[in-house]
C-alpha cells in the first residue's frame, strides 16, 4: 500500500495538492494507480481542498489523529519548527503517510514542497 501524506495551509488549492502529489509519484518512480491513499491530520482533513484532491486522484481518504501523529513522528526524517509548533511533528507530510500506512510502513519520498502544501510517500512494509 502507498500512502500520500499531505500538509498544506488552510487556503491551499485542491489543484495544488492533485500537483505535488503527482510529482512525489513522479519522482518515486511510481505509476499513479500504485497510490491507495490519501492522508493528513484530523484537523484538516475535512477541508474541501484535501476531499476534492483524493476524489481527482481517484483515492481513499485517511484522516490522522493526534496520537497517531505523534506515534510516527520518531520515524519522520524532515523536521520543520512550523509542523513542530502547530503539530509537534518535524513534518506533518512524512507523519501522516507513515501513520496512515500503518506501524510497519517506511517513507519512499521524504517531503517535497510546493508554495502552499508538502507531500511525503510511505509504504507499508510487506516483510519484517
Amino acid at each position: 500500500m502507498i500512502v500520500a501524506g499531505v500538509g498544506f495551509r488552510r487556503n491551499v488549492a485542491a489543484d495544488e495538492i492533485v500537483a505535488l502529489v503527482e510529482q512525489a509519484i513522479a519522482r518515486a518512480a511510481l505509476t499513479g494507480d500504485a497510490l491507495e491513499r490519501l492522508a493528513t491530520v484530523a484537523p484538516l482533513a475535512a477541508l474541501p481542498a484535501f476531499r476534492e484532491a483524493a476524489r481527482r486522484l481517484a483515492v481513499d481518504t485517511a484522516s490522522v489523529a493526534e496520537p497517531d501523529l505523534t506515534a510516527a513522528a520518531p520515524r519522520v526524517g524532515t523536521q520543520s519548527a512550523r509542523a513542530l509548533a502547530a503539530y509537534g511533528v518535524g513534518s506533518v507530510a512524512e507523519a501522516a503517510a507513515l501513520a496512515a500506512a500503518g506501524p510497519r510502513s517506511e517513507l519512499i519520498l521524504e517531503r517535497i514542497a510546493s508554495g502552499s502544501a508538502t507531500c511525503a510517500l510511505a509504504r507499508r512494509k510487506t516483510h519484517p
